[in-house]
């Protein structure tokens, strides 16, 4: 599955179909009345939550959907409830709040658990993917293969943004998924990432357009030990 500009957490993780088909069974309706790309759109502005206004000599304007309040759903749609939660509510939880409200539902669960493993709990179910960092959204994606083994990731920066405690948390996550037997590739420049990695590829001498050149390979011990580049310097420092 790949993301679209109407991704979320939900629909890109798989368990969206499972909480629609929850709230269809509660209120002996159909599911399709639960989706913003389908019957529960907002028959305004078509399940987008805004309304784009075509300008002859400026840019479009979008401003939020008055009829549905940026919601993206009809009336019709918000009048069902499932726990005393309509799909909006539902969608505005966190993945943690999310996990107790759906106990019992294993799949659902499943997903949900992931994301707080990934270190985003604080993650609410329907924000759309756009709106999330880089360093949130590889995580997202990571969350979806949690379990999995015999890939390989590619990862570029995922701490960008993280408290310290929260790249520890990542960073023994990552290895988790080594231990599985999966291959995960780095780029970064936190060194306390450097530090826990099992083999440095030291790209240099320098950044940008004064770099591009391997100017080590080997264990971050070694590099320590032996590297004359500015990682070196760094690492040694740390």
């Amino acid at each position: 599955m790949t993301a679209t500009g109407r991704s979320t957490p939900a629909t890109f993780l798989g368990f969206f179909d499972d909480i629609r088909k929850q709230m269809a069974k509660e209120n002996n309706v159909s599911a399709a009345l639960f989706s913003f790309n389908s019957k529960g759109a907002c028959p305004v502005c078509k399940g987008r939550g805004a309304v784009t206004t075509e300008l002859v000599f400026m840019d479009p304007v979008t401003t939020t959907c008055e009829a549905c309040g940026g919601s993206r759903y009809s009336n019709e749609a918000l009048s069902y409830l499932y726990k005393g939660k309509n799909i909006v509510e539902i969608l505005d939880m966190s993945a943690e709040e999310a996990e107790g409200f759906f106990s019992g539902r294993p799949k659902i669960c499943r997903a949900l658990h992931a994301m707080v493993e990934m270190g985003l709990p604080y993650l609410s179910l329907g924000q759309p993917l756009s709106t999330l960092s880089g360093g949130e959204r590889q995580r997202v994606k990571l969350a979806k293969y949690l379990g999995q083994k015999g890939n390989i990731y590619v990862l570029d920066e995922p701490t960008t943004g993280l408290h310290a405690s929260d790249v520890k948390t990542i960073m023994k996550l990552l290895d988790g998924f080594v231990e599985q037997g999966n291959t995960v590739v780095v780029i970064e420049h936190n060194m306390d990432v450097v530090k826990l990695a099992d083999y440095v590829i030291d790209m240099g001498p320098d950044g940008g357009t004064m770099g591009g050149e391997v100017v080590f390979t080997g264990t971050p011990q070694e590099l320590a030990e032996y590297g004359q580049t500015i990682t070196a310097d760094y690492l040694r420092k740390c």
